[in-house]
């Protein structure tokens, strides 16, 4: 689906092409942060298990569909049967060197210029004779930019035509100029949102989904960019309208895999990008899918969902970098130490929010004392491991010998966007020379 137009429910599909990359491998590492897409601080990552409900949440529910189903729109195989179009939106990831071919575009006035680094036989959503959306996504993994087509044809000499394209810096937290469409209707990142299997089979996802509904308002919000309707009452979700899967919803029975996507639903939700059919999350193909075990997604109905309120994440409304859910602080539970010994001095670094994920604390480390010289070195950063609200790191001086009196080690916790720096942002420990 694009601008105004309704898009097709059809299924889509992939062409699997020998010689390209395999979508899904491991190639765009080195560009993504684990699962995620986007710096970790990006709304995409960002975790909305604690905002509060929209107020509007359950008139969108009721307009979608409370009693429709959840549905994976992507799996293994072919649809239809032994049509060679496996299911899914396809990507595919090429070198830095990959040539850049010119591009064309029906909305030239909302697309970034060409060329784009896009084989000329690059994987087509839905196979080369698709009448679907034809999105098709490229990773240039030496320069770490996602670029994405909607509506894309191959034409001879190696260039491509399409309805729309944008062009993504993985690295960055831009977002398009508001009012823009990208090759997502709501004029985000298609990728961004697509259910990879890797990351299932790692055990977590880490970034919200994409997903579809039938009918949307003629409005979007933060950090969407574009509406595709003309419908202005309120009942209607507006585009970048973020659901997630309610936080009491019994996954116990689902199968592993499955339970993987119900948590990233709980945690990360998944956010409206484009029209289609209800309740359909976006995914990349790949063979290794079990389609009965993805179609378990069937088991949820829209009335397991509630809409989120996420302005409180917004910093600013032309940039996807979300407010940090996370207030840290140190401070010296054992302010002293003698470098004679046994006596260590012990500072704490503790966090005040979410603690589902490791945290690391970065520092800078002053005093009179000089760090790796006077004590064991200090490294400039502290992780607080999964679960746990603090982490005690040791003073230990070391005995050098030399008369010097007392010395101070001073630990300043550094400001960094995934964790707001509390009123505790330094600790001292005193040491003590005996000699």
């Amino acid at each position: 689906m694009k601008m105004f137009s309704a898009k097709s429910p059809l299924v889509f599909f992939w062409l699997v092409l020998t010689g390209l990359l395999v979508p899904g491998t491991s190639n765009a590492q080195q560009c993504l942060s684990g699962s995620m897409v986007f710096p970790a601080d990006n709304v995409w990552n960002a975790p909305v298990d604690r905002l509060p409900v929209h107020p509007n949440s359950a008139v969108y529910i009721t307009t979608i569909g409370p009693n429709r189903t959840l549905h994976p729109d992507f799996g293994s195989g072919d649809w239809p049967p032994d049509s060679d179009s496996p299911i899914g939106i396809p990507y595919i990831t090429v070198p830095g060197t990959q040539p850049k071919v010119p591009v064309s575009f029906d909305y030239r006035g909302e697309s970034d210029p060409g060329p784009y680094p896009v084989p000329k036989n690059a994987p087509i959503e839905g196979g080369p004779q698709s009448a679907g959306d034809r999105h098709v996504l490229v990773i240039d993994s030496g320069n770490c930019m996602l670029y994405e087509l909607f509506d894309a044809f191959p034409l001879a000499g190696g260039a491509w035509h399409a309805g729309s394209g944008a062009v993504f810096n993985l690295k960055s937290d831009a977002l398009r100029p508001a009012g823009w469409t990208s090759a997502d209707a709501a004029g985000l990142s298609i990728f961004a949102g697509l259910v990879r299997y890797d990351e299932v089979a790692s055990g977590q996802i880490r970034h919200a989904l994409r997903f579809t509904a039938p009918q949307t308002k003629k409005s979007f919000v933060w950090p969407a960019r574009h509406y595709a309707s003309n419908l202005t009452a309120s009942k209607y979700p507006p585009m970048g309208q973020r659901f997630r899967l309610k936080a009491g919803f019994n996954i116990s029975g689902f199968s592993p895999q499955t339970q993987v996507i119900l948590r990233a639903l709980k945690r990360y939700g998944m956010m409206l990008s484009d029209n289609g059919s209800a309740w359909y999350i976006s995914g990349a193909p790949d063979k290794r899918w079990n389609n009965d075990v993805l179609h378990e997604l069937s088991r949820v109905r829209g009335s397991d969902f509630e809409a989120v309120d996420v302005s409180s994440l917004m910093l600013n409304a032309n940039s996807g970098a979300a407010a940090p859910q996370v207030i840290v602080g140190v401070k010296a539970l054992q302010p002293s130490a003698s470098e004679q010994g046994p006596v260590e001095g012990v500072i704490q670094f503790f966090r005040v929010g979410d603690k589902t994920d490791p945290l690391r604390v970065f520092y800078a480390v002053g005093g009179s004392a000089s760090n790796g010289t006077d004590y064991v070195r200090l490294p400039g950063s502290v992780v607080i491991p999964t679960g746990l609200a603090a982490l005690d790191v040791f003073i230990t001086p070391i005995d050098d010998k030399i008369k010097e009196g007392k010395e101070t080690v001073t630990v300043t916790i550094s400001r960094n966007s995934l964790y707001t720096v509390g009123s505790c942002a330094s600790a001292t420990v005193i040491i003590a020379d005996n000699d």
